[in-house]
């Protein structure tokens, strides 16, 4: 059985695509998580990625690139730009990191190819991708050739969400056990827990629990809190 290496942000999809790993590749000794501290303003991400990683039995690593950071221009990593409520008309959203995912992908690769490791997972989705391009097929099709032809190896890229409604993703999560490691996930824009329920992330998120009938266990965790 080949092993994988999983791109754990700590949010929902990469949480869901860990446990996905997990049954596809032969449990925690066969997969890895692999995070990245980019200079995001939200520390939470990496509190949670680790969290779940040490729920889910896996070993975890955290590279540093703070390459975006220094870049700035989004509200994921400027202090001096806020998220945006609503998209506007023919515009990506502020929170789009431009190469970020190319990035991610290209060191997760990297990071593999040291290890033995050529089955990279991401959780990625073109149904709900909020425009970001970098989260399309063609995008990932295309970088998995490139990875290929640079690193003369066959690295195989993974994206099982990436036709998935975000209510289809929940139910997924659900068969896979891994609604008790989304209570500790993190898709808050604004970063903070509980989450804001305001911004676009947590109303997608909201919608597609509401879509597939089952209560957020995140939600669910700081209620018992109260």
């Amino acid at each position: 059985m080949p092993k994988a290496l999983v791109v754990l942000s700590g949010g929902q999809d990469s949480t869901t695509c860990l446990y996905w790993a997990l049954e596809r590749f032969g449990g925690a000794e066969q997969v890895q998580a692999l995070s990245f501290d980019y200079g995001q303003r939200h520390r939470i991400e990496l509190e949670c990625a680790r969290e779940i990683a040490q729920q889910a039995g896996v070993a975890q690593v955290c590279l540093p690139i703070n390459t975006f950071n220094a870049i700035g221009g989004n509200a994921l990593t400027d202090d001096g730009v806020a998220v945006a409520s609503e998209l506007q008309a023919n515009q990506l959203p502020n929170t789009f990191v431009p190469g970020r995912n190319l990035i991610f992908l290209t060191f997760a690769a990297a990071f593999a190819y040291t290890r033995g490791i050529r089955e990279l997972v991401t959780g990625v989705a073109q149904t709900d991708y909020s425009g970001y391009p970098d989260c399309r097929e063609n995008t990932l099709k295309a970088l998995e050739l490139a990875l290929r032809l640079g690193m003369d190896a066959r690295v195989n890229l993974h994206t099982p969400l990436m036709f998935l409604s975000k209510a289809e993703t929940v139910h997924l999560a659900q068969r896979l056990g891994a609604l008790p490691a989304l209570a500790y996930s993190h898709t808050c824009y604004n970063g903070v827990q509980p989450p804001c329920g305001e911004c676009p992330a947590c109303r997608l998120r909201a919608q597609g629990f509401a879509e597939a009938g089952i209560a957020d266990p995140l939600l669910e965790r700081f209620a018992q809190t109260r």
